[in-house]
């Protein structure tokens, strides 16, 4: 069976911000401001028909009236939610962009895809390789065959199978969420409860976020099995997320690095700065 390729409209953000075409520089500006963007779609009664940048807008920041239609770039790359993913990305890589308007037939903006989007989508589709190196672990461990289906769980049901997480991978795994990162977790499915084999950081973050369902690759077991990892949790205790430590002041390994490096590069420049260099 030949996997589906992700579509633009996998991934594209629905609910975009435009500029109107007889916006001001002032009322674009501030709009803009009000944004995390560095640039929006213009349109016309739902038409795209260009593309405003913050440094089009400082450009013309002496000229405060100046309708956007007469400063705007004219015309703007577009791709279809019909398009694969990848070739999205092609664009967006190719022409240096930071996001690109999905467009209908007719012309009619519809979403935004941009390059976090890409990666996000890359994140995601690294999971079924984790599925499928667990699903064969088990059935030639245990003689079994393994279902596995895409499903919401309620958070509340996981059972955890690690005893801690990092304080910092957790606050920025709620930053991934607020951001439209769902990585799916890996999970067993025991009678009513779910054993987590991948994604505790994830998971607790979710439940401290008020989430309370959670998408998930869900292995359905043929018979009951003794799963060892699901024998060390209950020797540790973990019955419920609630049990799961949090640790502070250590740094997740990813975060280590990235902050030793950031540290490191910090310190170089001060001493440039001390020897006058």
């Amino acid at each position: 069976m030949v996997e589906r390729k992700p579509k633009v409209d996998d991934y594209m953000v629905r609910d975009v911000q435009h500029i109107p075409y007889d916006f001001t520089v002032k009322e674009a500006t501030e709009r803009l401001i009000s944004t995390e963007f560095h640039g929006m779609p213009v349109c016309d009664d739902g038409r795209l028909i260009g593309f405003i940048t913050s440094k089009e807008l400082l450009r013309n920041a002496n000229r405060p009236d100046a309708q956007v239609f007469d400063i705007m770039r004219k015309g703007t790359y577009t791709v279809t939610p019909e398009m694969d993913l990848d070739d999205a990305a092609r664009i967006l890589f190719r022409y240096g962009l930071r996001n690109v308007p999905v467009v209908s037939d007719d012309g009619t903006l519809i979403g935004i895809i941009s390059n976090l989007d890409i990666v996000r989508s890359h994140i995601e589709r690294a999971t079924p390789s984790k599925v499928a190196m667990v699903k064969s672990f088990l059935e030639a461990k245990h003689g079994i065959t393994i279902n596995v289906r895409r499903k919401v769980i309620p958070v509340e049901a996981l059972r955890p199978t690690q005893h801690e997480v990092f304080a910092d991978e957790l606050l920025g795994r709620k930053e991934e969420i607020k951001r439209g990162l769902v990585e799916p977790l890996i999970v067993i499915e025991k009678g009513d409860y779910y054993v987590l084999v991948d994604g505790h950081h994830r998971a607790l973050a979710s439940k401290q976020m008020g989430v309370q369902q959670f998408s998930a690759f869900v292995l359905e077991l043929s018979r009951d099995i003794d799963l060892g990892m699901e024998k060390v949790a209950d020797e540790l205790g973990l019955k419920t997320l609630d049990d799961v430590r949090i640790i502070e002041g250590a740094h997740h390994p990813l975060v280590e690095i990235t902050t030793r490096l950031l540290k490191d590069e910090n310190q170089k420049i001060a001493e440039r700065v001390r020897n006058g260099s």
